[in-house]
Order: structure tokens, then sequence, then C-alpha cells
């Protein structure tokens, strides 16, 4: 067996066809876009490459055939509560089913890991934010995967427990209908909250994406500032994100509570895009481009997804959640805009927000596991601390 660095453009299209390869008899697989595939690995085009590197590698057998890779990244942005010894980035790995190919695709990562100075591996995980291929899936094979979630055969556990991995957290994902029926406490806490004139909850409006950036940033750094993981986003930042999503975005399921004038939750929903991806195989030219606008134009996507929800820590214990969530859901029912609400993932470090989407009356869709592997004994393994709320 040959373990490649990837260099050249050929390499680049081997990383990219194994994932499709070993993904083949699964027919809810839907094939990441390549150019983002490519996008965490280009210097120019991942920020994160201000505070590290990465590295990947595919295995071929002498015949040439593809059998895996990994990547490996170091980030000195990556940090997780509680740790106290330097943990890196395992991520984008695939396999045939042989203990013995993936061991050799994690030593590749793990030595080249040691080089840097780290002394644990976390993985699969992505150079990048948790909202794209984060976490190994072990429930929910039978299901399209979302956009960003990462997708794999069952026995990919077996391989990453078989190598040492310790499971450091799960990941929750919940499903529910678009026009299920909310609890009764969300209509009381709504009420409440709609009769009390300093309070409102409204969508955005693509017309002023400069102001909501804002709110999201104001919203975002207060509610995420308690967990300490350098997670300070600028309005700079958001309004670039927010002008890179306005071609699918749909300002009536993005949502904002406030007093007074104040920003205090936002609820961020946006069409999930593997319903449009899963028709282009990877690519995204100008076909795909206008295929894209069609599905848009004519409703074709009825698949809704979370992508942010916080509550600034001195609103959380009000039910401003609950008022939030509803006020959106209320504007939505009955319209068929939408059929399927999926929620992004809670890890089980996160009991608060686990326990909003079981409130809402969702049911657990999928699940996925972050793992660690700890290089040196002298370090025993802790599983992920829970979330600390002030």
């Amino acid at each position: 067996m040959q373990i490649i660095e990837v260099i050249d453009q050929q390499d680049c299209r081997d990383f990219l066809e194994v994932n499709a390869l070993i993904n083949a008899h699964n027919p809810a697989y839907i094939r990441a876009l390549d150019n983002e595939v490519n996008e965490v690995f280009d210097p120019k085009k991942n920020k994160h490459y201000k505070y590290g590197e990465a590295k990947r590698w595919i295995a071929k057998s002498e015949a040439g055939e593809l059998l895996g890779r990994v990547a490996a990244f170091v980030n000195n942005k990556y940090i997780n509560k509680g740790t106290t010894f330097a943990t890196g980035g395992m991520g984008f790995f695939d396999s045939i089913n042989d203990q013995a190919t993936a061991n050799i695709l994690l030593d590749t990562a793990k030595a080249w890991l040691q080089e840097k100075g780290m002394e644990a591996m976390d993985g699969p995980i992505n150079f990048g934010d948790r909202d794209k291929w984060w976490g190994l899936m072990i429930e929910g094979f039978d299901k399209e995967p979302m956009y960003g979630m990462s997708f794999n055969p069952p026995y990919y556990k077996d391989l990453l427990e078989g190598y040492g991995f310790q499971n450091y957290y799960n990941q929750y994902y919940y499903h529910m209908n678009v026009d299920d029926e909310l609890p009764a406490r969300f209509t009381e806490r709504y009420e409440r909250f709609k009769n009390k004139p300093d309070y409102s909850a409204k969508h955005v409006k693509l017309s002023e994406l400069e102001k909501y950036a804002g709110d999201f940033a104001t919203v975002y750094n207060a509610a995420w500032a308690q967990h300490g993981e350098a997670k300070e986003i600028t309005k700079e930042q958001v309004v670039k994100l927010f002008k890179k999503m306005k071609p699918i975005m749909d300002e009536r399921v993005v949502w904002f509570a406030y007093y007074k004038e104040e920003p205090i939750a936002m609820f961020i929903n946006i069409p999930d895009l593997n319903q449009y991806f899963k028709h282009f195989n990877g690519k995204f030219g100008l076909w795909q481009k206008l295929h894209l606008l069609w599905m848009k134009w004519t409703s074709a996507n009825k698949r809704l997804t979370g992508m942010a929800f916080g509550v600034v820590p001195k609103y959380q214990s009000l039910g401003i959640d609950s008022y939030l969530i509803y006020a959106c859901g209320l504007n939505m029912r009955g319209k068929s805009w939408y059929y399927e609400y999926e929620m992004g993932w809670a890890g089980d470090w996160n009991p608060k927000m686990v326990n909003i989407y079981k409130s809402l009356g969702g049911s657990q869709s999928r699940l996925m596991a972050t793992y660690r592997y700890i290089f040196d004994h002298k370090y025993s393994f802790e599983r992920h601390p829970e979330m600390e709320y002030k």
C-alpha cells in the first residue's frame, strides 16, 4: 500500500473521489461540492491558515486502487475548555473496511501532528468552523445528509475505536415537521411577550442585511462568549457571510427578538442546500448555478435547517426562546413553504440546547460523535466538560 501526500491536481482529484467511491453503495449519500472541499486546503480561501496549517494524504494499493484518505490540522484557535494538552485535528477520513488500512492512515496523521508538537488529536473534525464536516456519523445512514454534514459507512465507528479513539462527545440532531403543533407553553410565552410593548420579534429584510449582521454579531458574541472558545465575531465578518448567503437566504425564516431596539435573541434558518446540491455530483459551474436558481424559483426545496440560535444571557430564563421560535413558526405554518425542519447539532455538553430541541417536540434523527485520541498515556482521557451557564 502507498501513502501519498496530496500535492498535485491529480492527488486533489483522488482525494475527492475516495469519499464518493466509499459511499457509492448508499443511495442517501450526497457528494459535497468539490470546490468547497478544495477551499478547506487553500490558504487563500481558508482564514484558519492564519492560525495553523493542514496536510492530507491518500492511500492507494500497489495497483493504484484508491483505498482511503485522511487530513490533519493544527490550529492554535482550536480550544476545548478543560483541555490541558496541545490537541490537533484529524478529518476527511475515509477507508475501506480494513483495520490495517485505517491504522496506517491514522498513524500518518498522528506522526505529522506529533512533529507539530501536538499531544492528541480530535476527529473527525474540520480545519474550520463546527458547522461543516464535524463528527462521525453513528446513526442516520438511511437519511440524506444535510448540507455540511459528515457522512460515512457504519463500520467507521469500529475502525476509529479499534485504533484507540474514545468518544469525546456526542452530537444530537433533531427533526420535526414544519406544521407540527408546538407545545402549549410556547403559545403562552408568545402571548405574554407579544403583549409587552418593549419586546418584538421580526424576520429580516434582505434589503437591510448590514443592519441585521450587526444584530447577529451582538447576540452571537454575548450568547457564546460564556463558553470560552474564542468565538468572537465582528459585524464585518457577518456582513461577508450574509452577502455570500443572500442568493439562497429566505428572509421569512431568519428571525431576531428585541428588547426596545436592542437585539436579544436570534433564530437563523436556511433552506437545506443539499436538497439542491444532490443533483450536481460535486460540481458547481454555470449550469448548476442556473439549475439552483430554477429550483429556488419553483420552491423545489422543502427542507429547512437550523443554522444558528442564541439568546443573550440576561434574557435566557425568561421564555424569549419560546417567544421567538413560536413567532417564526406561526408565520410559516400551513403555507407549504417547507415541510421538514432539521435542527443543527447540539453537543451532549450543552444540555440546555438539547432540552430546547426536545421541548419543540422534535425527534432525534441522527447521532454523530467527535472522538479523541491521546498520544501519551501520561494524560488521562476525560469527556468534554458540560457547558457552564451564567
